[in-house]
């Protein structure tokens, strides 16, 4: 019999991704999926599928405890105001909320993981298997920044790690070393929209892990939408943190950043 994996699966591509580099590596998936966030295409790609609420920290654990779970991986984000809209928390996460506080993300997932091993289930890095996709440092398109540009990249990169550390965003639109937009509750593609409105073509996007990241969860990561969201507003750099940032679709990523002129760029932090 196949060892299990759970898989708490959150919006976007990235928990189909870990299903399949999982299913690749001889494992049987259980995933438990959020309504409303979840892409319903999981279920094709997973042994098991159940889906829950946003809040339902108890039924996870029941759900992975009954499968005969001991190891889990968290995938994709959720939409930050849940918190707001459609928010149904059980007593086993209100109790977490009271401990921790429901503002910050990184005290919530890590009481989720440390509850979770209190069930003999330990929670594996989300890049489980899918270590390839992580930013390497340097050019990762044609077009390499500016002198000018670089000096937005290190100028963004210290206020994007500064925000990170406050558990706001993780990512920052500046140019000509001002800062136009942080990221909040809205999102990266929001973010850049907002920076590209005020200060014009030619920003500088920077997009980091927080300090001391914890790669079980969070991983910031980009893909074909922010680059599509770059043009839009016509931004000219996009820079990211090399080994923890995600690049979705990178061949995809780079042709369009290549046919619009923008550059991409790993950072060593």
């Amino acid at each position: 019999m196949s060892e299990k994996i759970g898989l708490i699966a959150g919006k976007g591509q990235f928990p189909l991704l870990c299903a399949q580099a999982a299913s690749r590596h001889g494992l049987a998936v259980v995933a438990v999926a959020h309504r409303d966030e979840t892409d319903p295409a999981l279920a094709q790609l997973v042994a098991e599928i159940h889906w829950i609420y946003v809040g339902q920290l108890g039924k996870i654990i029941k759900i992975l405890k009954r499968a005969g779970v001991h190891r889990a991986v968290m995938a994709g984000g959720l939409s930050r105001d849940r918190l707001f809209h459609h928010f149904r928390p059980d007593l086993k996460a209100l109790n977490l909320i009271r401990r921790v506080g429901a503002g910050h993300d990184d005290r919530l997932l890590v009481g989720v993981a440390e509850e979770l091993a209190k069930e003999d289930i330990q929670v594996a890095p989300s890049t489980l298997f899918l270590e390839d996709l992580l930013a390497s440092a340097g050019p990762l398109s044609r077009r390499r920044p500016t002198k000018e540009e670089l000096l937005d990249i290190e100028f963004g990169f210290r206020i994007a790690k500064e925000i990170g550390r406050l558990d706001i965003g993780q990512c920052v639109v500046v140019r000509r070393q001002i800062v136009v937009a942080l990221e909040a509750i809205e999102g990266t593609d929001e973010t850049i929209r907002r920076g590209g409105r005020l200060a014009g073509p030619g920003t500088v996007v920077v997009k980091v892990s927080k300090p001391g990241q914890d790669l079980r969860f969070d991983v910031p990561a980009v893909g074909r939408e922010t680059v599509a969201t770059m043009q839009e507003v016509r931004a000219a750099v996009l820079a990211l943190e090399a080994g923890k940032t995600l690049i979705f679709d990178r061949p995809e990523l780079v042709r369009s950043a290549d046919a619009a002129g923008i550059a991409i760029w790993g950072v060593v932090a």
